[in-house]
Parts: structure tokens; C-alpha cells; sequence
């Protein structure tokens, strides 16, 4: 693609919400009208210097921003090729990049004047934020998680709780991620009028996979500054991993005009492509679920296929509708961990950075060998470490006994 391709990528969607053919608005009549409010709200308060200028000071004095750009010198060195950075969303308050955009989506419900909120969560760190940000600012909070992430994020439930927040587990489908966020779909349907649903991902109906993307965009636009005045210029690639792809967006948003910048985004393989795993991009094609035309993984018949991988946060059959168009015009390279991948680079980092991520970030780092390892040491290559691993140790430490 030539720079002249470029020059739009940072402005989409279009008027109707569509990235190319993905996105859009998928919903009830009963839900367009809220839709609709909740666009005009967004447009006013995104040009409003005062709400910015609060956002600015929550995520300075509550959540921590900026968070730091940390060069992994012991992975550097154990790969031997390029210098890697970790984009340290993990030292956010909540532990996770999730906090960004709760925050701006929380702000905007109260300008609204909702008092109920409610959200899904699959590894629970968008329901920790949502949590801790209803607890903040005096609001009631509802998470809808599946039964299934229940039972394996036990530490993060017991944060939601202590927050404040009703759990709500959901028994219905692979009681995971999906059915999750089918119920709060049902939930908001039900209470449209005092309720506001805080999406965790880049998904859903417009505009929320465009207003996701702008409040994460913080992490992106600080990786640009700081990456800048450390190296005196742009890094040569970046990588994330992606189940709906909200700290992936984050990230890359700010760069897509870089044509310099190579971007990977790093899906779930699962067990393997052939056989159970989250890779929508890899594994699926397009077609509608949750509100959004995008990459899902379906059978013959059209039918929305369970998802899998070890890791709750990306445990999700489809990708966000921007990254499903930059996969069909060639600006992000998207690739696939296995589960088995991910425990060992979760293992790797642990023991030479001091710093235990996610198995969601493990998955971007399991890439790392070839997308830096290949690369000669003058380049730079910044990882965007969505949030810390406390919650999957009881995971990680299961197969260990398996």
C-alpha cells in the first residue's frame, strides 16, 4: 500500500459506521434510538474542552498515566535482535488497559445521566474497571460474565465484589466471553432507560467500536512521545495481542499513517488452527454478531462457533470491525499463538524481566522471536503489555500439575 492509501486510515468509520464493509449498526428498533443518543452525546462531549480536560486529570491522578515505556533488556539480549519496549499498561490502576476506556464511557454516562451500568467481562479486568469506576464516581454496577470465567478468575470476581458490583454468571451457550455479552445486550434492550452499557472491546454497534478505540488511543499517543524523545524516531514495528482488539487499537490507532511502522496484531490459536482456537482472523470470515458486521468464526451453516483458548480476556469468536478492514487492506499483519505458546513466553518474561504478564500480553509475546529476534539490534520493535498475569497464575500453574 502507498503512503497516498494511508492518508484516510486514521479517520474512519464512515457516517454510518462502517469501516469498508465492517461495522455498522446490527440492532433491535427498540435499541437504535438509544443508539443514536449515545452517538450525539459522544460527538458533543469529545469536543467538549472541559469533559477532555477531566478525563485528563482522572487518568493522570487515578489511573496513573502516563505509564512508562520499559525497555526489556533481558529479552533483548535472550533473543538477539532488536530492542524491545513493553508499553506498561499492566502498572494501571486495575492492572489492565481496560481502566482507559471504562473511564471515558463511565464520564459519559454521568453526562448523560445514567445511574446503572453495566458491562460484560470475560478474564474480569474490564469488570474490575468497571467496578472500581462505578465505585468512584457512585454509580450502580452490573457485570454479566460467563460461568465458565467465573470459575477461573476467582481473584477477580472477589475484586468486583469488594468493589460493590452484582456478578451476574451466565450459564447459557460455552458460558464464556460471547454469551456474556449476549445477556447485557438483553439487559440494556430491557432497561434502556436508566442504563448505560460500558463495552469492553472494539465491537458492537457504532459508536462503539470508534469511541473504544479513542479512549484507548491514549496508550498509542504516549507511545509515540515516549518512544521519540527515548530513540530520537519511530519504532520499526509494534505488536499486541487481540481477542476483540481494544488495547491493540490503542495502540496502533496513533501509527497507522506510519508506513514505515510495520503493526502485527497476535490472535488466540488455541489448541491449533485446526482444532479448537479464537482466531477470527485466521479461522473465521465475515458476518454479524453483537451489533457489528466483522470476522467471526462460524460453521457451514452460518452459525456462531465456540471459541477457545486458555485465555479468558480473548476467549471471543469475532474481532473488531476496524481491525477485520485493516487485515482486508494489508495494513496489519495478523498473526496466532497457541495456548501452549503463550504459558511458555508468560513463563520466559516472568523469569528474565521480573514483570508476570497476562496471558492475554503472552500471546503478543510469543511472536517476539520472529517479529525481533530476526531483526538486526538497531531496530526497535514496542509490545503493547495490556495488563499483568496475578489472575492467571492459578491457570498457569494448573497445567503445570496436569
Amino acid at each position: 500500500m502507498n503512503a497516498a492509501g494511508l492518508n484516510s486510515l486514521r479517520n474512519g468509520p464512515d457516517e454510518n459506521g462502517r469501516f469498508g464493509i465492517y461495522g455498522g449498526r446490527f440492532v433491535s428498533e427498540t435499541l437504535m434510538p438509544l443508539i443514536h443518543t449515545l452517538q450525539d452525546a459522544y460527538e458533543q462531549a469529545r469536543g467538549d474542552a472541559d469533559f477532555l480536560a477531566e478525563m485528563q486529570g482522572h487518568l493522570k491522578s487515578f489511573v496513573g498515566r502516563p505509564s512508562p515505556l520499559y525497555h526489556a533488556e533481558n529479552l533483548s539480549a535472550h533473543l538477539g535482535g532488536a530492542r524491545i519496549y513493553f508499553k506498561r499498561e499492566d502498572l494501571n490502576h486495575t492492572g489492565a488497559h481496560k481502566v482507559n476506556n471504562v473511564l471515558g464511557q463511565i464520564m459519559l454516562a454521568r453526562r448523560m445521566g445514567k445511574r446503572r451500568i453495566i458491562a460484560e467481562t470475560g478474564a474480569g479486568m474490564h469488570g474490575v474497571a468497571a467496578a472500581t469506576l462505578c465505585a468512584r464516581f457512585g454509580l450502580d454496577c452490573v457485570v454479566y460474565m460467563g460461568a465458565v470465567d467465573v470459575g477461573r478468575q476467582e481473584a477477580n470476581v472477589a475484586r468486583m465484589r469488594m468493589l460493590g458490583a452484582e456478578i451476574r454468571p451466565v450459564q447459557s451457550g460455552s458460558a464464556t466471553l460471547k454469551d456474556a455479552m449476549n445477556e447485557a445486550l438483553r439487559d440494556w434492550v430491557t432497561n434502556v432507560g436508566d442504563t448505560f452499557y460500558c463495552i469492553g472491546t472494539v465491537a458492537g454497534p457504532h459508536p462503539y467500536p470508534m469511541m473504544v478505540r479513542d479512549f484507548q488511543s491514549v496508550i498509542g499517543e504516549e507511545t509515540r512521545r515516549q518512544v521519540i524523545e527515548r530513540e530520537g524516531r519511530l519504532p520499526d514495528a509494534l505488536l499486541a495481542c487481540i481477542g476483540g482488539g481494544s488495547n491493540a487499537m490503542g495502540l496502533f490507532h496513533p501509527f497507522l499513517d506510519d508506513v514505515a511502522v510495520e503493526i502485527f496484531g497476535v490472535e488466540a490459536a488455541g489448541l491449533g488452527l485446526d482444532r479448537a482456537h479464537a482466531a477470527a482472523i485466521a479461522g473465521g470470515r465475515p458476518g454479524v454478531l453483537h451489533g457489528n458486521r466483522t470476522y467471526l468464526l462460524m460453521d457451514e451453516d452460518g452459525q456462531i462457533q465456540d471459541a477457545h483458548s486458555l485465555s479468558a480476556g480473548l476467549d471471543y469468536p469475532g474481532i473488531g470491525p476496524e481491525h477485520a478492514w485493516l487485515h482486508d487492506i494489508g495494513r496489519i499483519t495478523y498473526l496466532a499463538a497457541s495456548d501452549e505458546e503463550a504459558v511458555e513466553a508468560f513463563e520466559l518474561c516472568s523469569r528474565l524481566e521480573g514483570i508476570i504478564p497476562a496471558l492475554e500480553a503472552a500471546h503478543a509475546l510469543a511472536r517476539l522471536p520472529e517479529i525481533a529476534g530476526s531483526r538486526p539490534k538497531d531496530q526497535i520493535v514496542v509490545l503493547g503489555l495490556s495488563g499483568r498475569g496475578d489472575k492467571d497464575l492459578p491457570t498457569v500453574l494448573s497445567r503445570r500439575k496436569s
